[in-house]
């Protein structure tokens, strides 16, 4: 028989008796659809949970001068091009203390500076930091080399502004506000500072170009190896005058979430794989019994006994195959409405819907092997001795 005779035979008795093969692949549906779920929406929910703990700054270092040293140790004006040469470096950016005052207007006194700093800042320092702008804009090449200024948001409260416009008294210069910035949780000192370019901090305020803080951006797989050269190469000639932050906290708890793995709702869609299975098994069984006059004929009418077991192991794979690919998609369906109903990033588990599938093929030759052996094994004389 070619493979269109085989398939043909394959579906006879799924078409016969559409009601009994429709609830056996049902169970094999529920199986694979159990396995996708509980893979995919783990998934997506630790996707999600990684997500806000990389939001905490697990890829992110700090570096500092030490303070109370004599002479007073500053960081080299080359220290950012020199860790951008690190090889798992991913971003880099700066700010600097200009030790400028900061007033509301130029009428109130000298003693009333908000306790607000104003830092010169690289261009690129808020995709460094995580940060975003709430209203306005953030400083660009035009406007970093003007008396512009970004607040944060503490200053912004602070000063009384809830909106680009006006003009903050910095030093005795009046800086024009563009932008303030939404509360940057990884940078609190962020929040209580007012921003200005670096040429523009350099014109007006007298500042001397050499960083205070450097913000580190690198690999996750590589930050403890980024942390223990990170001094040497911002300060080569005095590398323990270099303060660098250990790695967040949340880097730990990133890394045992992405280690754990729900052992439990694996053996639940197994089970539930292998209950599919003995119903297919169960109804292949039964169709073996209530066929045995068709087996009859057949073996009569000169089909060999590998025929016969190729007939009922084709029909037992069909019915699981269409279980699978049934389960396969109502599993990712689920998946993909529950993902979205709480927000999370969505993660199609592929390669568990191909392996649910992949795997219904196989319930389905073990589950047909039996049947078909045994129905291969009856003789016309046997078969037909019920008709």
């Amino acid at each position: 028989m070619n493979v269109l005779d085989v398939l043909d035979l394959g579906f006879l008795g799924l078409r016969t008796r559409p009601a009994r093969a429709a609830l056996s692949a049902l169970g094999i549906a529920l199986g694979i659809a159990t396995m996708i779920v509980v893979t995919g929406i783990p998934a997506s929910s630790q996707a999600a949970l990684l997500d806000e703990l990389t939001a905490l700054g697990t890829n992110t270092l700090q570096a500092t001068a030490v303070p109370d040293q004599e002479p007073p140790t500053r960081i080299p004006e080359s220290a950012v091009a020199m860790v951008r040469r690190i090889g798992p470096v991913t971003a880099v950016s700066a700010v600097a203390n200009t030790h400028s005052l900061v007033r509301r207007n130029d009428r109130m006194p000298v003693e009333n500076g908000s306790g607000l700093t104003v830092l010169a800042s690289r261009l690129d320092l808020l995709p460094t930091i995580n940060a975003r702008v709430q209203s306005g804009s953030w400083l660009n090449p035009a406007t970093a080399r003007f008396p512009a200024a970004v607040l944060g948001s503490v200053a912004a409260a602070r000063l009384g502004i809830t909106a680009p416009g006006p003009q903050v008294v910095l030093g005795d210069i009046g800086f024009t506000v563009v932008g303030i910035l939404a509360t940057t949780p990884l940078t609190p000192d962020i929040d209580r500072s007012v921003m200005v370019g670096w040429e523009a901090a350099r014109d007006s305020l007298g500042f001397d170009g050499h960083p205070t803080v450097l913000y580190v951006q690198a690999e996750e797989s590589q930050i403890e190896q980024v942390r223990g050269v990170l001094a040497e190469t911002i300060h080569p000639e005095r590398p323990g005058r270099v303060n660098v932050t250990r790695p967040s906290d949340a880097l730990a708890a990133k890394r045992a979430t992405e280690s754990s793995f729900s052992v439990l709702f694996l053996a639940l869609a197994a089970v539930a794989l292998v209950v599919g299975g003995i119903g297919v098994a169960n109804t292949m069984v039964v169709a073996v019994l209530e066929r045995r006059s068709e087996i009859g004929l057949r073996r009569a009418l000169g089909a060999t006994r590998g025929q016969i077991r190729l007939q009922f192991l084709t029909e037992s794979v069909v019915l699981a195959t269409i279980g699978g690919l049934a389960g396969a998609g109502l599993g990712l369906a689920a998946t993909v409405g529950y993902a979205s109903w709480q927000q999370w990033p969505l993660v199609v588990p592929v390669d568990a819907a191909l392996a649910g599938a992949g795997g219904a093929v196989v319930i389905g030759v073990l589950a047909g092997l039996y049947p078909s052996v045994r129905a291969a094994r009856l003789t016309p004389t046997q078969a037909l001795a019920t008709v």
